[in-house]
This record gives structure tokens, C-alpha cells and sequence, in this order.
């Protein structure tokens, strides 16, 4: 702690530190003298010492009973500790305002220095903010804070800590004191929040103030890697839906000085990685002789808040079309008056190659969220576009439908009460009356065909709704509801009616990334969490996190724990979860998902997820490595929009973030379990290929359920519905 800011705080607080014995007496009794002749409480009396056994073993309640204890741990402290302990203690702890506790937070936050780098007049600012933070806070109240300031240069002065030479030059000076930002390597708002709320839960206001270290599994780079993703996902889809017009107007003046452009700009704050921009001037390009296409060279100038004027092209400007509704857009744009003119304010971002585009805030909301599916650590986690325009964690807190997303878990159900993956089910259509509904409930596929028998992986991997109803309605609900808690789902949350087959359950991002991660690792029951661990100031480890770790015979866990408690437990059959993830992989190679095709690998499993009129739009999708769930929609439910699909808004988000997290992991085969077995069968039929078989296929099946006999029928030994025609049924749904 530098000697000169010691002797500011001493001249602002407590002139007799180094003489007094830990209470100053005559100060305790200038107090007591002003009660008794004013019947009020008076300020006084409270040195260094006490106030540091206030604020480390005391209540701040202002009573008699306070003001004895404090008399007496002062006296203790001076005994068990040195002056100069005693003040690094309080120059650590005491709050400055602006959420800085101690005096080289204060540095970083009013001035953006390190405690050393500081001036004699920010020392002697700093050291008078203790006595009213607010009151004499430099950002706030700089009138006050500069009179207290120099209050405190004028005590140095009295006490000859500095000369009248110093004391002259430092009064003159303007303080420049403003909130400065800490460097933030990792743009990680949301989980900051998660922490902050575990630490206050855990250890109440000294969460605030004790200095703790808390150490996080998310990795920078996954963490960067999903905040791009998810502000990518949603930039595209304002491109779909159209430009909703300019933040406001200025008429601006050929004289205008730039300080009082960039003034325009005060009430315009950044959103996200979008920077709000002043419109100064419409150009056109130098007249390109090979432009055979006579494409629009126009562009604009914009002034940004940092005083930048760059340019916005044509280019990063013509996807405007006039927003209508979520449906409709107005017509293309033919030139930049037709979006903005000159005056107007705007949000613009800056893309991969440096330049700048026309941009605005989503309205539509986003979350993405990634596990290590081996021991359940978050490896990254972002909750929305911009925690500081909104702090809702749609990670945590959005429940939603997942609907398609939640399949997965129905024909693992399925597989697990004796269908294969070559079980044969009508996609019929099929009609169910319920005496409690006013009328019918006829669920159909998204295309409005039905495709007849239909085996059980194409019928995951086309993502066919009546395929999901006849399945869930032939091994039943109450088994279903039954099997999907083992992974992570609690009974309470999941409808107990045939609509659970299309994801009619209200659950978070979170809830459905924990339910891959246990299909991803194999079957193991691994529980989320982020928080690695705690230490206190001087670094001692408080808290480590114990979490159970995947520990299989063909995925050894990097250090698996000696402790067998923590050893995750199997929830799920490994030939079950095997089947389910080689289904989850044609979903990428021939299905909803085909598109992540682009990222080159062959490990990738997953599935695409839409509800009802496009509510929602979800893909979750991982390898043995790492798995991550994406959603998007609007906070307030209502349609993204008539081609929103899982496959369209949510699974590019997830693209995005698996190519950068996956960079440098090499591709993981996927291991047989020994009970696995290879048949080739008749695409049509689901039975063994014959030579009248018009197309074949290699099947996997877990042994002894695989076809006995070939034919050209339907007879798999599973129960199919055969109906020609519409299926009227009626039972009790909802």
C-alpha cells in the first residue's frame, strides 16, 4: 500500500492511529458530551481499528450494545495484530462504492490504474470516500467528492505530509474520475451470475466482501465460441424477418463539431456486440468500370461512439427489407434512403473481415448450453443475446416444449421394452376422441403425409410424429414416464398423455443437455455443475467440487476417481444408448439434421426439435467429447416464423459452436458393445434380406432380437397398427 494514500487515509480518518491503543478515548467522549446535549447520535469517536472489527465481526446496526463489543475487539485486534496489519486490513475491506471494496479495487474502478500508479489528488480522493461513499463519490457527485478531496489534501497539508507547493498544484487539479470496466477475459456475464447467487446463498454479504476465489469449468474458448454462435443464430434470423427501422433522428448541420456528433450518441448504449452509430454521410463508389452487373455502389459514413468514422456498404445494407410481421417482409431495398438517411441513429456490427454491417437487436431470444458429458461440467453457457438488456437465464429459466428434441428419450423407452430398431410402425393416420375435449384430436407430420409402415430408426430420423404417437400409446405412458426420469426428467414435469410423444413437456435448455449428456457418455448419470472450486483470500482451498465421473471400461475417464461413490452410475443400457446414438448419427447423415454434414466429421450425433406453428426451434447434438444444446424463440411465446425449424434457427447455433469446440479433438469411433450384432435386412420389411428384396440394408440389433425369417410382409414379431384407412380411437388424453 503506497505510504502517501497511508497517510491520506490517516489525515481523512484517524490523524492518531499509530499512538492510539486501538479506541480513541477523547474522540468517545466528544461523542458522548454532544449526546448528551443534543439527545442525538454524533459522528466521531471511530478509529481505523474499531471500524475494522466492525466491518469484519459486527452487525452495521447503530446500538450501544454494537458500539461496546466494538470498543472491546478494537483493544483485542491492537494486541494480536500490528498497525500495519491492522490498516492493510482495512484498506482491503472497506467499501468505496461502485461495488469496489478495499482501496486498489476503488484505483481500478474510478481511474482504470493500479493502486501504485495513482496520483496525490486520487489518493486524497479515494481516502475520502470511507466517511459517505456515496455522498462524496467522484462519478456521481464530483462537486462534493472534489471538496472532500480537498478537505483531505488540506489535513496533509496540516500534518506536513505534503508541502504547501504540492497542496497548491493538487487543488488546482480537475479530478477525471468514471467507472471503469474490469478487463474481462471472458465475456461470461450469465455464469457470473450463477456464481455470485451460489456464493450469496452459500456465505451470505461476505460473499461481497471477504475476497474469495472462485474457479469455474468453462472454457474461454468454448465460452467465446457460444457467444458468437448463439449472436450469429440471431442476426441471421432478423436477415429472414426484416429490418424493424431506424433508433431515432438528428438533423444534422454541415458545422456540426464532432463532439457534439458523438453527443447524439449518449443515449444509445451497445447491445451485445451491436454499437449504435451516427449516419454522417450517403456516398457512391467511384464508378467501376467491371461492374457489368451495375450493382449498387453506394455506402455510407458513420460516426461511432469512440469517435470512429468508418464506412457501411451497400453490401452489408440490402438485406433490409421492411419488416411487417413474422411472416412478412416488405420489398427488397434499391438503395440506402430506402432503409436510413443522414441523421439517423442505427446499430451496426462488425463482421469477420473487419467491416462494418447494418444490424439491430433481436427481439427473438436464444440459449445455448454445453456439458462435458463424461463428468457433467459446463464447458460453456450463454442465457441470452446480452445479459445487461436482459438478465434471464434462458438456460435455467426458460421452460419450454422441446418437442421433437424429446423423441430421443421416447424410443429409447421403446427400446427398452423390446422394440428394435427395424420394428415396423404405421404412419397412419389416427383420430382420438376424448369425452373431456369439445372435439377431435388428429395429429398429423409436419409434411401433412403418412408414409405407412415405417420403421422405428427412419421414423426417429424423419422425425415422424404419428411414428412417436403409435409407440408411446403401445408401450404406455405410465412405463414411459417411468423410464425417462433416469434421465434427469422429474415425473412431475412430463404430461401424462399420449402428447408426451411430441415433446409437450415444459423443460429448460438445461434439463435437455443433461438428458443428452447421459446418452453421449454412454448411459451414465452425470449431473451438471460449474463451479470447480473455492479459495479463500490467502488462497487456501475452501471448497472442491465433487462430482461423479464417467469410468467405463471403454471410455476411461482421464483421472478416474479412486472413490467408487463418485463413479457415475449407469441409468441407461449400454447397447440401448449405443442404438439410440447410431440413430442419432443418420439424423445428421440423412435427416433433420443433415446440414451439419458441413463440419466434416463422422462422430456428430443428434436431433432437431420444433413445436407447434414454430414456437420453438431446437437442435441438441453431441460425440463422446462434448455435447451442447441450442434453443431459440421469443420470450413471450408466439410463432418464429413459417419456415423457423429446428433444422433452420437453432442447429446452425449449434454448427457454429461444435466446429470451434471441436477444433483440435480428433474424431472418436464409436465402440460396439459385445452384445451388438450386424443383420442385413429388407428396408421395406424390417426382416432379413431375400433375394426378392427391391433395397437392403445393414442393421445393427442387440442379440437374440434380431429377425428370424425373411417375407414381404409387415410380421416383425412387433405389434404394427395396419389400418388402411383414418384410426378412430377413444380413450381419456389429457
Amino acid at each position: 500500500i503506497p505510504e502517501t494514500l497511508i497517510q491520506a487515509v490517516i489525515s481523512a480518518e484517524d490523524e492518531s492511529f499509530f499512538r492510539h491503543p486501538g479506541v480513541d478515548y477523547k474522540g468517545i467522549l466528544r461523542a458522548v458530551v454532544h449526546l448528551i446535549k443534543t439527545g442525538t447520535k454524533g459522528q466521531g469517536g471511530s478509529t481505523i481499528t474499531m471500524q475494522v472489527a466492525r466491518n469484519f465481526f459486527l452487525t452495521r446496526d447503530k446500538t450501544y450494545i454494537r458500539k461496546i463489543n466494538e470498543i472491546f475487539l478494537s483493544l483485542q485486534i491492537e494486541k494480536e495484530l500490528s498497525k500495519q496489519e491492522i490498516m492493510a486490513l482495512y484498506m482491503n475491506k472497506i467499501y468505496l462504492g461502485h461495488r469496489s471494496y478495499g482501496v486498489a479495487a476503488a484505483a481500478k474502478v474510478y481511474y482504470g490504474k493500479a493502486l501504485s500508479d495513482l496520483s496525490l489528488e486520487q489518493y486524497a480522493m479515494i481516502a475520502g470516500l470511507p466517511k459517505a461513499p456515496s455522498k462524496f463519490n467522484p462519478v456521481t457527485n464530483h462537486e462534493r467528492a472534489t471538496i472532500r478531496r480537498n478537505y483531505v489534501l488540506s489535513r496533509m497539508l496540516q500534518l506536513n505530509y505534503i508541502s504547501q507547493e504540492r497542496y497548491n498544484s493538487a487543488i488546482k487539479t480537475v479530478d477525471n474520475a468514471k467507472i471503469h470496466t474490469a478487463d474481462i477475459a471472458v465475456e461470461a456475464p450469465y455464469i457470473a451470475e450463477m456464481v455470485r447467487a451460489h456464493m450469496v446463498g452459500q456465505y451470505g454479504h461476505d460473499a461481497y466482501t471477504a475476497g474469495y476465489n472462485v474457479y469455474t469449468s468453462v472454457s474461454g474458448d468454448m465460452q467465446l465460441a457460444a457467444n458468437k454462435a448463439l449472436r450469429s443464430a440471431l442476426m441471421d434470423y432478423e436477415h429472414r424477418h426484416g429490418y424493424k427501422g431506424i433508433l431515432g433522428h438528428y438533423d444534422l448541420t454541415p458545422d456540426m463539431p464532432l463532439p457534439e456528433q458523438i453527443k447524439l450518441l449518449t443515449d444509445f448504449r451497445p447491445v451485445g456486440h451491436l454499437k449504435p452509430a451516427l449516419v454522417t454521410s450517403l456516398l457512391e463508389s467511384e464508378t467501376d468500370t467491371k461492374n457489368k452487373k451495375k450493382e449498387n455502389t453506394q455506402y455510407a459514413q458513420i460516426l461511432l461512439k469512440d469517435g470512429n468514422n468508418v464506412s457501411l456498404s451497400w453490401k452489408h445494407i440490402k438485406w433490409a427489407k421492411k419488416y411487417i410481421n413474422d411472416r412478412r417482409m416488405g420489398h427488397k431495398p434499391k438503395k440506402i434512403e430506402d432503409v436510413f438517411n443522414i441523421g439517423d441513429i442505427i446499430y451496426v456490427e462488425q463482421i469477420n473481415n473487419g467491416e462494418y454491417a447494418l444490424a439491430q437487436i433481436p427481439e427473438a431470444s436464444a440459449a445455448l448450453v454445453s456439458l462435458n458429458p463424461q463428468n457433467g461440467a459446463i464447458n460453456a453457457l450463454t442465457g441470452g443475446f446480452d445479459y445487461y438488456h436482459s438478465k434471464f437465464n434462458r438456460v435455467l429459466q426458460a421452460k419450454r416444449q422441446p418437442g421433437s428434441n424429446f423423441k430421443p428419450f421416447i424410443y429409447s423407452a421403446a427400446l427398452n421394452k423390446g422394440y428394435t430398431t427395424a420394428t415396423l410402425i404405421n404412419d397412419a393416420p389416427v383420430v382420438f376422441k376424448d369425452k373431456y375435449l369439445e372435439g377431435f384430436w388428429r395429429p398429423d407430420n409436419y409434411s401433412g403425409k403418412f408414409y405407412g409402415p415405417t420403421r422405428l430408426r427412419k421414423g426417429l430420423i424423419k422425425s415422424r410424429n404419428l411414428v412417436s404417437i403409435r409407440i408411446l400409446r403401445d408401450i404406455g405412458i405410465n412405463y414411459t414416464i417411468d423410464y425417462v426420469q433416469r434421465f434427469g426428467f422429474m415425473k412431475s414435469e412430463l404430461p401424462k398423455n399420449l402428447s408426451l410423444a411430441l415433446g409437450s413437456a415444459t423443460l429448460t435448455p438445461m434439463q435437455i443437455a443433461r438428458g443428452y449428456a447421459i446418452l453421449a457418455n454412454g448411459g451414465y448419470d452425470v449431473k451438471p455443475w460449474f463451479i470447480e472450486r473455492i479459495e479463500d483470500p490467502q488462497h487456501t482451498i475452501i471448497f472442491t467440487q465433487q462430482y461423479s465421473s464417467v469410468c467405463s471400461k471403454d471410455y476411461p475417464a482421464e483421472t478416474c476417481p479412486e472413490d467408487e461413490s463418485l463413479h457415475a452410475p449407469r441409468v441407461a443400457a449400454e447397447d440401448n444408448v449405443f442404438l439410440m446414438t447410431t440413430i442419432m448419427r443418420d439424423v445428421i447423415k440423412y435427416g433433420t439434421g443433415k446440414k451439419a454434414l458441413k463440419l466434416g466429421r463422422k462422430d456428430l450425433a443428434g436431433k432437431t426439435g420444433t413445436t407447434n406453428d414454430q414456437l420453438d426451434a431446437w437442435f441438441s447434438g453431441f460425440n463422446r467429447q462434448i455435447m451442447a444444446t441450442a434453443w431459440v424463440g421469443f420470450d413471450t411465446p408466439r410463432s418464429l416464423g413459417r419456415l423457423e425449424f429446428g433444422g433452420t434457427a437453432a442447429l446452425p447455433m449449434w454448427m457454429n459452436f461444435m466446429e470451434a469446440a471441436l477444433k483440435d479433438m480428433p474424431e472418436q469411433a464409436l465402440i460396439e458393445p459385445e452384445n451388438i450384432i450386424t443383420v442385413k435386412i429388407d428396408s421395406e420389411t424390417g426382416l432379413l434380406a431375400s433375394d426378392t428384396s427391391k433395397k437392403t440394408q445393414y442393421e445393427f440389433f442387440i442379440e437374440d432380437t434380431e429377425p428370424q425369417h425373411s417375407g414381404t410382409g409387415t410380421d416383425t414379431g412387433a405389434a404394427i397398427s395396419s389400418e388402411s384407412g383414418t384410426e378412430t380411437v377413444n380413450e381419456e388424453l389429457f
